[in-house]
């Protein structure tokens, strides 16, 4: 079975820093990206960054550009995303998930579409 455990969500003051994990398996780590996406209440769920398991080529949100760190153990088949500098409008459910995007720009996107398996989310809640 396909599975992607996110966790290390939590509560931070603005300013602090989270250090999110995405556990994978059931299918083949480096044939994937691994993305990851949030959801803040009321609102669409909004890609952040991804990693491709291959080459490590990594791709971000501008509204986390700088700020974020998508890193990937593929011996442990784990991605991390370090968050630091942390901003209320960071607070959201975290998901992370599998796809395959085909082009560079498609990766950069950060299209919902191009991913197949999703986990469950973790929240963070960022206060100020």
């Amino acid at each position: 079975d396909v599975q992607l455990q996110a966790s290390g969500g939590g509560l931070v003051q603005a300013g602090g820093s989270l250090r999110l994990s995405c556990a994978a398996s059931g299918f083949t780590f480096d044939d994937y990206h691994i993305g990851w996406f949030r959801q803040a209440p009321g609102k669409e769920r909004e890609g952040v960054s991804c990693i491709s398991s291959s080459d490590d080529s990594t791709y971000y949100a501008d509204s986390v550009k700088g700020r974020f760190t998508i890193s990937s153990d593929n011996a442990k088949n784990t991605v991390y995303l370090q968050m630091n500098s942390l901003k209320p409008e960071d607070t959201a459910v975290y998901y992370c998930a599998a796809g395959r995007p085909i082009t560079t720009a498609q990766a950069m996107g950060l299209y919902e579409y191009d991913y197949y398996y999703w986990g469950q989310g973790t929240l963070v809640t960022v206060s100020s």
